[in-house]
């Protein structure tokens, strides 16, 4: 199973998605470093509007994710509700 990872600037906007992110995601690994945290997983990491918004406190747009975005790796599914990284077998 290979791996896939996104990477997030770390300031206080993002501190509350990647909370979400490690929630919805149990087996991902998360490595903060001064100036982002990049999370990595095994085959598959999916990201949950609502999840988000619940950390948040507000509504949220998954498109708000780009706007601190530096990184990703994997096939990326994206709808309103979701975005998934993974590699198709």
């Amino acid at each position: 199973m290979s791996t896939v990872f996104i990477a997030l600037q770390a300031n206080e906007e993002t501190r509350p998605i990647i909370e979400a992110i490690e929630i919805d995601n149990p087996q991902a690994v998360v490595n903060r470093q001064p100036a982002m945290v990049k999370i990595d997983a095994q085959g598959q990491l999916v990201i949950r509007k609502s999840t988000i918004e619940e950390q948040l406190g507000r509504d949220f747009d998954l498109q708000e994710l780009h706007i601190n975005l530096i990184s990703l790796t994997g096939n990326v599914s994206e709808d309103d509700e979701t975005l998934t990284l993974s590699w198709n077998s």
